[in-house]
């Protein structure tokens, strides 16, 4: 069986159980469960903690996993990153102490406190700059104020968290994390199917199925409009001066689309939400 790690809580834990569930997959009902087989996709499933995904898929104990990019750089492990899931989005950045620093050569020799401490040192590197690593499990933006640290690194949202704690951010971007699909160093059996799987969840969540019917002479216009991943599909009507059109669709922005299709002089308009795709 392919062996899967899952958070089990957290911000990616509901949405990454959310998408198996859409690929097909039977997991946990009861949130207390820590490993359920899905016998039916010759699966197993382990609900594991977020920041230890990474290690046990680096390591071969499980095959593959869904973690945050963050996590499995801060992990610096042998896993790999195989597909972006498009949510749990966040920003990594540097705060201090308003005044204090604004580019990162200001952090040489300095403390710095992170809940991602491989990460951040990994990046600092990178950039030959040497500090003080201070790794914490959580609240990080309250180690300035409790003089443990000089600076932090840590996931900015609006960036109200830090102001509250008196924090400005300065320097650049450490990292645009989200969930991520990853591998361990070799390809397990089942890989494959499953990858294609949460594709085709991402697409049903990104597209939708436009209907409409559409004078013949008005085909060229209408597909400037609405063009489709590849080409629109158009079948006659019985009115020969007639045909019926069906086109994916970007769910961002569909009602414009609508808009402008009935304003060239597309009648009958319908929208459908894709539930699973294959493409």
């Amino acid at each position: 069986m392919l062996r899967i790690a899952v958070p089990n809580k957290g911000s990616l834990a509901d949405t990454a159980s959310e998408m198996l569930a859409e690929a097909g997959y039977t997991g946990r009902r009861d949130p207390k469960d820590l490993h359920v087989i899905d016998p039916q996709n010759d699966v197993e499933f382990f609900y594991l903690r977020p920041r230890d995904i990474a290690t046990y898929v680096g390591s071969g104990a499980l095959d593959v996993g869904i973690t945050g990019r963050d996590l499995l750089l801060d992990a610096r492990g042998r896993a790999r990153e195989i597909e972006a899931l498009g949510f749990g989005d966040s920003t990594f950045r540097f705060a201090g102490p308003p005044g204090r620093f604004s580019t990162l050569e200001d952090l040489e020799g300095t403390r710095v406190a992170s809940a991602y401490p491989g990460l951040v040192d990994a990046y600092l590197d990178e950039h030959g700059i040497a500090v003080d690593l201070v790794p914490l499990d959580g609240a990080v933006e309250s180690a300035v104020q409790l003089g443990v640290a000089d600076a932090v690194a840590d996931v900015v949202s609006t960036g109200t968290t830090l102001r509250q704690a008196g924090l400005e951010i300065f320097g650049p971007v450490l990292l645009e994390s989200e969930a991520v699909f990853i591998g361990g160093p070799s390809e397990a059996d089942g890989m494959e199917t499953l990858l294609r799987r949460l594709r085709g969840v991402m697409v049903a969540r990104r597209y939708v199925l436009i209907d409409y019917d559409l004078p013949a002479g008005l085909v060229d216009e209408a597909v400037k409009v609405a063009p489709g991943i590849e080409s629109p599909t158009i079948s006659p009507l019985r009115d020969p001066a007639w045909v019926a059109v069906r086109v994916m669709s970007p769910r961002k922005g569909v009602n414009q689309v609508m808009d402008a299709l009935y304003a060239i002089g597309a009648r009958a308009i319908l929208v459908t939400a894709i539930h699973a795709a294959r493409l």
